[in-house]
């Protein structure tokens, strides 16, 4: 299905607030999942292989975390990767600041390297200079965001290297991103064009709120720290709720997919099987990137002494381990098993269906591991499944199905959204 950008929708105002809710997720999600069931849809769905599943799951979670004290699954963890905890290198770099300060340059680099870390493709590769270690995939993502962070690429101010801001980004060349992530034709990334893009739109969309959300000057991501604040008062801060703030005030910075009006609906996605494609009642939203933000700003912003509720409101992630995890274990099953050889786009109804079906199926997968491990829901969340969890055996099974350790089907990314 080709992309919607300016496509004339006949909505209310209110249905932007719930296109942006996790609400609207699920809900949407989980009318995939009935047209699947009644033999709609691109897959056969078998719900009676979800325990085996599950068992697969509790069995990397407690090799992973035996005590099963697990954190919430975020970019944070992809910081310490290959046994060197960068994370606390950060906190020795920032212990003059402020507390406030301190959270809002964790803020900074955790948005900036979330936007960076969609599919790197199975070529590239990052090799650290101070460990002399190689990494790849998203972690690889990390590890080379975390150090053009450290170095002050994103940051317009020579004195303060350690931030992001709206300048910063809007005057960074393709050339220096490609070089702090070592881009080359050997070592190619995937969407490298498209991260780019990304981040200078995130420099415009912060200069357009410098006197708001993002504010004082210079704008920065970090500033969103001060308006939950604002916002939160004495009170705990819902996770969906900062979400909505994530896509109310990032949302010009996605493709424009779909609009409402001149609003940029970001990761949301057309399917004929719920309504016309006239109708805001056809669209399936994700917003994969912007709840893998927010579940990495949590940790920086309860630092900061304003606990977030609600973290289970968040869905399971719609990407290519979740969703290869269910695909590998034949809990979807495709109809035509001769569409496993073709190429997707991200705007295809088939990989509009596999996220979806990834997202109702993980609450389903979240409860049958619970009960293994007799676990109640408030402690353990979705987040906690995914990091113990269904991420790591997606990966798993991936590692031992194909050579490459790849997705079960092959998409066209395009930086933005896997």
């Amino acid at each position: 299905m080709s992309d919607s950008k300016g496509s004339a929708l006949n909505y209310r105002a209110e249905d932007l607030s719930y296109l942006r809710s996790t609400t609207a997720i699920r809900e949407r999600c989980n009318r995939i999942l009935s047209a699947a069931l009644d033999g709609k849809t691109h897959f056969h769905v078998h719900l009676e292989k979800l325990p085996e599943v599950a068992d697969r799951v509790v069995a990397v979670t407690q090799a992973n975390y035996p005590t099963l004290d697990i954190p919430f699954h975020s970019r944070w963890n992809h910081f310490r990767v290959g046994g060197v905890d960068r994370v606390a290198d950060l906190d020795k770099k920032i212990i003059p600041l402020s507390l406030e300060d301190r959270v809002r340059t964790k803020l900074d680099l955790a948005l900036v390297s979330v936007l960076l870390d969609a599919g790197a493709g199975m070529g590239w590769r990052f090799q650290e200079s101070s460990t002399g270690k190689s990494f790849s995939k998203s972690e690889g993502l990390a590890v080379a965001s975390y150090h053009a962070f450290v170095s002050g690429i994103f940051s317009s101010n020579p004195r303060n290297p350690l931030q992001v801001d709206s300048e910063g980004l809007k005057n960074l060349s393709y050339s220096a991103l490609s070089d702090a992530f070592q881009v080359s034709d050997q070592n190619p990334l995937v969407g490298v064009e498209g991260r780019w893009q990304l981040l200078r739109k995130l420099g415009e969309a912060l200069a357009q709120q410098a006197s708001g959300r993002f504010s004082p000057a210079p704008a920065r991501p970090g500033h969103i720290f001060d308006q939950v604040k604002r916002l939160a008062g004495s009170q705990p801060f819902p996770a969906p709720r900062l979400l909505f703030e994530v896509l109310d005030g990032l949302g010009s910075i996605w493709p424009g997919r779909i609009q409402l009006g001149t609003i940029n609906l970001g990761d949301a996605w057309h399917h004929p099987l719920l309504g016309s494609p006239e109708s805001t009642e056809s669209i399936v939203p994700f917003h994969k990137l912007s709840q893998w933000l927010t579940l990495s700003l949590i940790e920086p912003i309860e630092e900061g002494g304003i606990p977030i509720s609600d973290v289970n409101g968040l869905t399971g992630l719609p990407e290519y381990r979740n969703g290869g995890l269910l695909f590998d274990t034949g809990v979807l099953q495709l109809r035509d098993q001769a569409l496993v050889e073709k190429r997707f786009e991200p705007s295809s109804l088939l990989i509009i269906e596999w996220r979806a079906l990834t997202v109702a199926l993980l609450d389903r997968l979240a409860d049958e591991v619970r009960k293994k491990l007799g676990k109640k829901t408030e402690e353990f969340p979705l987040a906690k499944v995914l990091e113990g969890g269904t991420w790591a055996a997606g990966r798993k099974i991936a590692a031992e199905l194909r050579a490459d350790g790849g997705s079960p089907l092959s998409i066209v990314s395009d930086g933005t959204v896997f």
